[in-house]
C-alpha cells in the first residue's frame, strides 16, 4: 500500500491539545540549567562572562525549542516519540551538568551532547518517515544541524575561552538562522509552509510554561541566596525586593498578551508566523529573567556593597531586556505596543548613571519601582474595560 502523505506519527489536528505530563517532566531539566547559567554570570561578571553565559543559554534554549517543535508536530502519546523525548531529556540533563565547566575541561562533553541530541533525532525521524512528505522536512533539519556540528565540535576542542565562545556563537547563528530561513537545503529548497502545521494552542502553552520555568530560576536563586545569608535587615530587604521583582515580571508577562496568546493564534492566520518568531521573542524575555535572577544573588549577597557599572548593568539590564522581548511579544498578539513599555525602558536608561552612587539593594528597588509603575499603568488602562481581543495582522 502506498504510504500516506500524512506522517503516521503526526499529531491529530482534532485530537487533544493539552500539554502532556511527559513534556512538563522534560521541562524540569531546565530549572537546573537556567540556575547554572545565572550562577555562571554571577561568577564571571564581565563582558567575557556575558558572552559565555549567552552562548550557554542559547544552546540549552535551542534544544528545548526544537523539542517543543517536535512534540507539537508529532503525537507525544506515541511510544517512539516518548522514548525520543526521554532521550533528549537525558542529553539535556548532561548538558546542564556540564554548564559550570563548559568553558573548562567539560566543553567537549557539552558540545558533543548538543550535537548528538540533534543528529540522533534526525537519524531516527528520517528513516521512520520514509516515503512521506514530512521526511523532507526532517532531512532539511538534519542537514543544517550537521553543518553547525563542525563549529560546535571544533569549539569544544579549543583551549582558549574566547575562541570557544566565538565558535559556539557561530554555530548558534547557523542553527538559529537556518530555522528562521526555513532550512533552505541544496536540491530540496526550504521547508514548505504547509509543513509548519503547528497546533497553535499547544505551542503557545509550551512557551508560557517555559517562561514560568524561567521565573522558577529567579525564585530558586532568591531562596537559595537568602538561605546562605545571615538574615540581616539589609539582606531581608533585598530578599523582599527580589521576590517583588519576580512577581512583577510574571504580572507584566501575563497581562493581556500572555492571557490571550492561544486565542490570538487560533483566531488569525498567524500561527505559522508566530512559530517562526516565538523562539527568538521568548529567548529575549527568558534571557532578561535569567540576568535578573543573577542580579538577585548579587544583591542579596552584598546589599549595601559598592556598585560598579557591571553591577548596574546586570540589575537594570535584566528587566530592560525582558521589556524589549515583551514589546515584541505584545506586537505579535495585538500588533501594537503600549506606550508604557517605552516609558519604562527610557526610565531604566535614564536612572542608570545615578545608580553608581547607590548600593545594590537600592538599584534593585529602583528597577522594581519602574516595573511596578508599568504594571500599575497596565491595570489602570484596562480597569473597567472589556477584555482586549487579539488583532488580525495587517
Amino acid at each position: 500500500m502506498r504510504a500516506s502523505t500524512k506522517a503516521a506519527l503526526e499529531r491529530d489536528p482534532e485530537g487533544s491539545r493539552r500539554v502532556s505530563l511527559l513534556e512538563l517532566f522534560f521541562d524540569l531539566v531546565y530549572v537546573v540549567a537556567l540556575a547554572f547559567v545565572s550562577k555562571h554570570l554571577v561568577d564571571n561578571l564581565n563582558w567575557t562572562g556575558a558572552l559565555q553565559s549567552a552562548v550557554l543559554l542559547g544552546g540549552m534554549w535551542w534544544v528545548w525549542a526544537i523539542t517543543a517543535f517536535l512534540t507539537d508536530l508529532y503525537d507525544p502519546q506515541q511510544v517512539s516519540i516518548q522514548l525520543l523525548t526521554v532521550t533528549v531529556m537525558l542529553g539535556s540533563l548532561l548538558m546542564a551538568a556540564t554548564l559550570p565547566k563548559a568553558f573548562d575541561e567539560q566543553g567537549l562533553i557539552f558540545a558533543c551532547t548538543y550535537v548528538a541530541i540533534h543528529l540522533s533525532r534526525g537519524l531516527f525521524l528520517v528513516p521512520v518517515l520514509r516515503g512521506q512528505e514530512a521526511q523532507g522536512r526532517a532531512i532539511r533539519i538534519f542537514f543544517w544541524f550537521g553543518l553547525s556540528a563542525v563549529p560546535w565540535l571544533v569549539g569544544g576542542l579549543m583551549e582558549g575561552y574566547t575562541a570557544r565562545a566565538v565558535l559556539w556563537a557561530v554555530a548558534l547563528v547557523i542553527d538559529y538562522g537556518a530555522f528562521s530561513l526555513g532550512y533552505p537545503t541544496p536540491f530540496l529548497g526550504r521547508v514548505p509552509g504547509a509543513q509548519y502545521n503547528v497546533t497553535a494552542a499547544h505551542l503557545a502553552e509550551r512557551y508560557q510554561q517555559f517562561f514560568i520555568i524561567a521565573l522558577g530560576d529567579a525564585i530558586l536563586v532568591t531562596g537559595f541566596s537568602y538561605s546562605q545569608s545571615d538574615f540581616s535587615l539589609a539582606r531581608s530587604g533585598a530578599f523582599l525586593v527580589a521576590f517583588a521583582g519576580t512577581v512583577l515580571l510574571w504580572r507584566i508577562y501575563s497581562h493581556r498578551s500572555g492571557e490571550v496568546l492561544p486565542l490570538a493564534l487560533e483566531s488569525v492566520v498567524e500561527a505559522r508566523r508566530f512559530f517562526r518568531v516565538a523562539p527568538y521573542t521568548h529567548l529575549v524575555m527568558v534571557t532578561g529573567v535569567v540576568i535578573t535572577a543573577a542580579s538577585f544573588e548579587l544583591v542579596i549577597r552584598e546589599p549595601l556593597g559598592d556598585s560598579s557599572w557591571a553591577m548596574v548593568g546586570v540589575i537594570l539590564g535584566g528587566p530592560a531586556l525582558f521589556l524589549l522581548g515583551r514589546c515584541r511579544f505584545e506586537y505579535e498578539v495585538f500588533h501594537r505596543v503600549s506606550p508604557s513599555r517605552f516609558v519604562a525602558l527610557l526610565l531604566l536608561g535614564l536612572i542608570a548613571p545615578a545608580m553608581l552612587i547607590l548600593p545594590p539593594v537600592a538599584i534593585a528597588a529602583g528597577a522594581a519601582l519602574v516595573l511596578g509603575g508599568m504594571a500599575a499603568a497596565d491595570t489602570a488602562r484596562s480597569w473597567g474595560r472589556a477584555p482586549e481581543h487579539p488583532s488580525p495582522a495587517a
